[in-house]
């Protein structure tokens, strides 16, 4: 069960709020359906429910706000436009990613997509995606986690009538299952077809909460749709036993051979076309457009509708009155949605459901049928304008007493929380990186201009070896593997603010201390694998070219060798925390060039001049600390990670880290300090 109570956003300027004191109720088991024109306030009532907008008010969930429970998304399924997701990652790919950050089972992707019906499509890319087949991964995507509540704001936008009624019966067969369903909507005809409940915004203020058959009666104009070739002739025959039999009935010419009847049944033009011989193309029942708003005060209406019937007996306006209170038969959701076969157990309607109605429809005066005496007949009309606030209307369609004078007036404010951080993020980091082929072309670039670089340097015969087989001219500030660390690990973050597949349903990236170990890790692992597969295609490049003069194994190879993971890693380190922290790849490799441009010349100038002490000895000096001798060779590893850091290169590094590292934990803390 969804509870809304008194959403509304914040004031924009001189424009008063797009959504006020907005409060209404989505009950379990049932579709409901928030309706209303563009610039209605829906989105932003949506977004204000799922604590993606600042405002004021506050919702719940089966009793809880949506900050509140553990795993938002193991709750409430979001569809909020389209998938935000890399074009170039395939729609299993997407949902395998989100398997990870839901913390379910991979294997649930496959069953989802059985679901929406997109089976043959799991090896397509996000980027071909039609219209359709876009809200269908959607749907699939907010039903991953088999959450209990559904929240899709305009789920049938954008799409052909055939697949929005194949989207209406799974939003049925979930209801159905003991769900919660809230769409939005800006077509009534939609909405009576679809809905259990419909609740209507019009500027950002709820003007009626009533169940569809209410709705249908009070918002819809039922009318019957005639083709004939005498069209004209046959307008004014049913006008003219209207008027003989006092009957409320409105002929509308549409042009050329169509007649709209308002307060007519089919039956009735059938018996008056067949006994003065007309001939009929078309004779059906239909929906028509909303009526007025029925936020016009129901006093008023009700005295047109007095004025306008005189000749109507009262007995018959009552009669009127309780056979409409039937739903319409042309309205039952159920005889036009069917629900796919992975779903069709759950497409039963409830038992609670009201039945089908059996009699014929009893056509009221023009203005009555339009939302006047029908209204005020079968529910009480919703409160005016001056009223909304003391009385609004309550989620279960009563009206609630004026709030005592002592509380404020003020609903509370609604604060934008982090997202949460996946449940299993080191899972859902390695399937992030894998799952793209811009991981693999960095890295194939990478290893071709290090094998140039270093065939050219032998050719001259001035680079040391160990450079030699980084591919690392003097010229340049840092070597491709490093450059190459860098940028993937400036895509760890950049990726993240440029497709927030994690942002769908709760606004912001999220900047947690898991999700950057897992990055961290990730990125390390990579960057060591980089440096590996440099170095032995670097050398087996120059043996096979030059021979075996330049690919001996030196003697200070594990000290060498550690500096240049030591580099390379600390370089993939700086791309994920400075594209982090800027929330741009583009500002992660800048930071990682940053370094022996900007960063080496400032720490050479702090480190020159007079000094009376060095630190030379360091490393036996360290030696002669331990109280075990250390295995494996561990103190020339440490010696030479030591030396590194005395380093230009390798002390502007590490200062750059730490000042990342340090910016990253303010924005991680900076939240919880409010």
């Amino acid at each position: 069960m969804i509870q809304a109570f008194g959403l509304t956003s914040n004031p924009r300027q001189e424009l008063p709020p797009a959504v006020d004191d907005v409060s209404f109720e989505a009950p379990t088991g049932r579709v409901t359906a928030l309706l209303g024109a563009r610039a209605s306030g829906k989105t932003t009532a949506v977004r204000l429910m799922l604590e993606l907008q600042q405002g004021r008010g506050i919702t719940h969930f089966r009793g809880r706000p949506l900050h509140r429970i553990p795993h938002p998304s193991q709750e409430v399924g979001v569809l909020l436009g389209e998938v935000q997701g890399h074009p170039s990652r395939t729609v299993r790919g997407q949902l395998r990613m989100l398997c990870a950050a839901a913390g379910v089972p991979v294997q649930r992707a496959d069953e989802v997509l059985e679901v929406v019906g997109i089976v043959s499509l799991r090896e397509q890319r996000l980027g071909t995606l039609s219209r359709g087949m876009d809200r269908r991964l959607g749907l699939a995507c907010a039903l991953l986690a088999d959450p209990h509540t559904l929240v899709l704001d305009g789920p049938a936008d954008g799409l052909s009538a055939r697949e929005g009624k194949w989207l209406h019966g799974i939003l049925r067969a979930h209801a159905s299952l003991g769900g919660t369903v809230l769409f939005t909507t800006d077509d009534a005809k939609e909405a009576a077809r679809t809905a259990d409940r419909v609740v209507t915004l019009e500027e950002g203020r709820v003007i009626a909460d009533q169940c569809v058959a209410d709705f249908s009666r009070t918002r819809l104009r039922p009318r019957v749709a005639v083709r004939s070739p005498h069209a004209a002739r046959l307008g004014v025959l049913l006008a003219k036993e209207a008027r003989a039999t006092q009957r409320s009935v409105e002929v509308v010419n549409e042009g050329g051979n169509r007649l709209s009847v308002y307060g007519s049944n089919c039956a009735d033009i059938g018996e008056t076309a067949f006994r003065h011989s007309i001939l009929v193309h078309q004779l059906a029942d239909e929906v028509g457009d909303a009526g007025p708003a029925v936020s016009v005060p129901a006093r008023t209406r009700a005295e047109e509708v007095r004025a306008a019937e005189p000749t109507v007996p009262q007995p018959a306006v009552a009669d009127t009155s309780s056979a409409t209170d039937a739903p319409l038969p042309v309205l039952e959701p159920s005889e036009e949605t069917a629900a796919p076969s992975a779903l069709a157990r759950g497409h039963a309607r409830s038992a609670q459901e009201p039945p089908k109605s059996t009699g014929t429809f009893v056509s009221l005066p023009v203005d009555a049928d339009l939302g006047g005496a029908s209204s005020s007949a079968s529910a009480p009309a919703p409160p005016s304008d001056e009223q909304g606030t003391q009385a609004s209307r309550t989620p279960s369609g009563r009206a609630s007493a004026p709030p005592p004078a002592s509380l404020s007036p003020l609903p509370p404010p609604i604060t934008i929380h982090p997202a949460p951080s996946p449940l299993r993020p080191l899972r859902y980091e390695v399937r992030r990186a894998t799952g793209i082929a811009t991981g693999y072309l960095t890295a194939a670039a990478v290893l071709v201009a290090s094998a140039i670089v270093a065939v050219l340097l032998a050719r001259t015969g001035r680079t040391p070896q160990a450079h030699l087989l980084a591919a690392w001219p003097q010229e340049l500030p840092l070597p491709p593997a490093a450059l190459g660390a860098g940028l993937l690990g400036a895509f760890a973050f950049g990726d993240e603010f440029r497709h927030p597949a994690l942002a769908a349903d709760r606004g912001t990236v999220p900047r947690r201390l898991g999700l950057l170990c897992a990055k961290l890790v990730v990125a390390a692992a990579i960057a060591v694998s980089l440096a590996f597969l440099v170095v032995a295609s670097d050398a087996v490049l120059l043996h096979l070219v030059y021979g075996e003069e330049l690919t001996k194994v030196p003697a200070d190879w594990l000290s060498t060798f550690a500096s240049w993971l030591a580099l390379v890693v600390g370089c993939a380190w700086a791309g994920v925390l400075a594209a982090g922290v800027f929330r741009s790849t583009t500002a992660g490799l800048a930071a990682v060039l940053a370094v022996p441009i900007l960063v080496v010349p400032l720490v050479q100038k702090a480190l020159e001049g007079p000094s009376v002490r060095t630190a030379a000895g360091l490393p036996s000096r360290l030696r002669d600390l331990a109280l075990v001798h250390w295995p494996f060779g561990a103190e020339r590893v440490l010696a030479a990670g030591l030396r590194m850091i005395a380093q230009p290169v390798g002390s502007a590094l590490m200062l750059s880290l730490t000042a990342l590292l340090c910016a990253y934990l303010l924005t991680v803390l900076r939240p919880r300090a409010r």
